[in-house]
């Protein structure tokens, strides 16, 4: 690993950080899509029963 100094414990949190907002929006993509998928689901499966 680098040596980075007196800078080690900065980029650390901010690879820290930016790792847990990529995972959170990630996380809200697939759950946003999951809730649209069964919306979906629910509509195509009422439009079948008329």
């Amino acid at each position: 690993m680098m040596e980075l100094g007196k800078y080690t414990l900065p980029v650390l949190l901010s690879y820290g950080v930016s790792i847990t907002l990529l995972a959170l929006l990630i996380w809200q993509s697939l759950s946003r899509n999951a809730r649209a998928r069964r919306a979906l689901e629910r509509q195509e499966g009422k439009r079948d029963a008329h």
